[in-house]
């Protein structure tokens, strides 16, 4: 058994990566996004949450989250997120651990999370959610990928007009838009 642990803090706020098994691009359909999408507002409703910035790019997502004050069980909203979207969804490979597991291959077993320290790294991981499907080659700017939480933010005045349309620096590991 690894010594894999998760920081949990009641209230807290989180970046995380979730991949698809084996990174199989099954989130290119709109059926799939829309599932995707129901799996969210369905946990959300039994397990509130507030959304900060998503994208949903062909084999994985990323996201920032701020959990209510008192509560840090994400790993629970994942579990069920990842369930509601998986009931719709064919099988992936079928591998002998996953059977075992009475798992569809979906999803990787595991994701990525990190408990957000600062206003500054708060900033840092909006931008790199956002300005992903410009890093991955998909589009030019960030407003032209539609399956993101950036033209929300452009409304709520988080960015200045063009931005994430100039070359990319890298900003202590992350890759972030220059000004």
């Amino acid at each position: 058994m690894t010594g894999y642990r998760r920081l949990y803090i009641p209230g807290g706020c989180y970046f995380f990566t979730v991949v698809t098994q084996d990174r199989r691009p099954i989130l290119t359909e709109p059926a799939a996004i829309q599932r995707l999408r129901e799996a969210v507002r369905r946990t959300m409703a039994a397990h509130p949450f507030q959304i900060d910035a998503l994208v949903i790019l062909p084999d994985h997502l990323h996201a920032v989250w701020r959990l209510p004050d008192g509560d840090q069980d994400f790993t629970s909203r994942w579990r069920k997120i990842k369930h509601y979207f998986s009931i719709g969804q064919a099988p992936g490979q079928t591998r002998d651990s996953l059977a075992r597991r009475r798992e569809k291959g979906v999803w990787q077993r595991r994701y990525w999370e990190h408990a957000i320290r600062d206003e500054l790294d708060w900033r840092r991981h909006i931008d790199y959610v956002h300005y992903n499907p410009v890093k991955h080659g998909y589009v030019p700017s960030p407003g032209d990928w539609p399956h993101s939480s950036f033209g929300r933010a452009m409304r709520m005045g988080w960015y200045p007009e063009g931005w994430g349309t100039s070359v990319p620096v890298v900003v202590k590991g992350m890759r972030c838009v220059g000004e």
